[in-house]
C-alpha cells in the first residue's frame, strides 16, 4: 500500500467551496486504497491578517506569541477539511504540531523542523483514518509553538513524507507546475515536466515563487521527490527530482528573474585584510541580505571598489549603515535602484561552452546593458535596468529554444 503526502496551499483552501473541491482530490487518492496524509495551509489571507493585527498591538510584538497567533491559521483549514471528509464518509481528524509532535530547533518564525513523531500518527493511518496535519508550525525544546517561514507548510510536508517514508509527496498550489519563465512576464512560458533539485533551487532562490529554497534544500537533503500540481485543474504538473533518467536535451531549463534590486558602489574603499567582512557584518546583524557581489582592486593595489546588490527595501537603512560605520574609509558611494536580476538557470551549461557568449550576445541584440555578473556552474545571472526585464526575458527564452 503506498503512501501518500497531500499539501493544500493557501489559496486551494482559500473558500469554502474549495476545500469542498480539495476534500474531492483527498478522496480519489484515498479511493485507490493510499496511506493519506494531508497538510494544509491557513486560508488565502488569513495569516496576513493575523500579522497586521499584532501590528495594531504593538511595533515589537514578541516573537513567541507572534508565532502562537500566526500559526492559528492552519488549525481552522485542517478542522474545516477534516470535518468535510467526515461529512463525506471518511474517517479523518485534524492534528496541530504538538500533538504529533513535530519538534523544531532555530529561532521563532524561521525554526527548522528536526523530527516528526509518527508513532501515534501511523496507528492512525493504519486504522484507516485520513490526518489532516497543520503546516507551518512545531513545538520548541520549551513546549511553545514555533514557525518555520511563509510558505513552509511546503516543508512540512516534505519533512513528513521523510519520516513516514512516503512514495509521493505532492505540493497542491494555485499553478499547474513549475514553468520555463514566469507567464505573467512572458506568454510563451512552457511547463517544465521534469526538473532538477538544483535547478529548481536555483530557480527558487532567484525570483521563482511557486517554491520556498529552504523546502526545496529540504527535498533534495532527505531525496523527496516532489511533484507540483494545481488544485484548480486536472492537469500533470512538475516533478522536482534528482533521478538521472530525466530525458531532456535543454542545455537551459529555466529563466528567473527579481524585482527591486538595488545596487551599491563603494569607491576607494582601503584595500587590507578584513575590509569586506568589516562592510558586510553590520548588514547582517541587520538581516539585510546582500546577493550579487563584485570587487575590482586599483592599479597599485592600496585601493579596491566594492559593489553589491540588496532589496531595494533595505537601500535606505544599508546607506545609513554604511556612513556610521567606522571601521572602513572609502572616497564615494554611490546607488543605483529600480534594477532587476535576470537569470538562466540549466544543469546542461556544466558540460556545454559558449553560453556566457550566447547571453550576452542575446542581450546585446536588444540594446540591454550588463551593471553587474554573478555566475555557478548551473547559472549566470546579469542586473539590469528593470524595464529591460520582460525584453530580456522573451530574447533569452528565444535564444535558448524554450519557446
Amino acid at each position: 500500500m503506498k503512501t501518500v503526502v497531500l499539501k493544500f496551499g493557501g489559496t486551494s483552501v482559500g473558500t469554502i467551496d474549495r476545500i469542498k473541491k480539495v476534500c474531492k482530490i483527498i478522496a480519489f487518492y484515498k479511493k485507490k486504497k493510499n496511506r493519506v496524509l494531508v497538510v494544509s495551509s491557513a486560508m488565502s489571507g488569513v495569516t496576513n491578517e493575523l500579522v497586521n493585527k499584532s501590528k495594531l498591538i504593538s511595533n515589537n510584538f514578541d516573537k513567541a506569541e507572534y508565532d502562537t497567533l500566526v500559526s492559528t491559521g492552519e488549525q481552522v483549514s485542517c478542522a474545516l477539511i477534516a470535518g468535510r471528509l467526515k461529512h463525506n464518509g471518511f474517517k479523518s481528524r485534524s492534528w496541530t504540531s504538538w500533538q504529533l509532535p513535530i519538534l523544531t530547533d532555530g529561532p521563532h518564525s524561521s525554526a527548522r523542523i528536526s523530527s516528526v513523531g509518527i508513532k501515534e500518527l501511523n496507528k492512525y493511518i493504519n486504522s484507516g483514518g485520513i490526518p489532516v496535519i497543520t503546516g507551518f508550525q512545531g513545538i520548541s525544546n520549551d513546549f511553545r509553538i514555533t514557525t518555520i517561514g511563509r510558505s513552509g507548510s511546503d516543508a512540512t510536508a516534505i519533512m513528513l513524507a521523510k519520516f513516514v517514508k512516503a512514495e509521493e509527496c505532492i505540493i497542491y498550489t494555485d499553478v499547474d507546475g513549475v514553468y520555463t519563465t514566469d507567464p505573467r512576464q512572458y506568454k510563451k512560458a512552457k511547463k517544465i515536466q521534469k526538473i532538477f533539485y538544483d535547478e529548481m533551487l536555483e530557480m527558487a532562490s532567484l525570483g521563482s515563487k511557486v517554491m520556498q529554497p529552504t523546502s526545496v534544500q529540504d527535498a533534495k537533503l532527505n531525496e523527496i521527490d516532489i511533484k507540483v500540481k494545481s488544485s484548480f485543474v486536472s492537469k500533470n504538473g512538475t516533478l522536482i527530482t534528482s533521478s538521472k533518467k530525466i530525458f531532456s536535451n535543454q542545455i537551459i531549463t529555466g529563466i528567473s528573474s527579481t524585482k527591486n534590486d538595488a545596487k551599491i558602489t563603494i569607491v576607494g574603499v582601503k584595500d587590507r585584510p578584513g575590509v569586506a567582512a568589516s562592510i558586510f557584518r553590520p548588514l547582517s546583524k541587520n538581516l539585510i541580505n546582500v546577493d550579487m557581489v563584485v570587487q575590482n582592486i586599483s592599479q597599485n593595489g592600496k585601493e579596491t571598489d566594492l559593489t553589491f546588490t540588496i532589496n531595494s527595501e533595505d537601500l535606505k537603512k544599508t546607506e545609513r549603515l554604511i556612513k556610521k560605520n567606522n571601521s572602513i574609509s572609502y572616497k564615494k558611494l554611490s546607488f543605483d535602484k529600480d534594477l532587476s536580476k535576470v537569470s538562466i538557470i540549466g544543469v546542461g551549461m556544466i558540460t556545454t561552452p559558449g553560453i556566457t557568449y550566447r547571453m550576452f550576445q542575446a542581450l546585446a541584440s536588444k540594446k540591454i546593458n550588463i551593471l553587474v555578473i554573478s555566475t555557478s556552474e548551473i547559472k549566470i545571472s546579469v542586473l539590469i535596468s528593470s524595464k529591460n526585464v520582460k525584453k530580456a526575458i522573451a530574447v533569452l527564452h528565444k535564444e535558448f529554444k524554450l519557446d
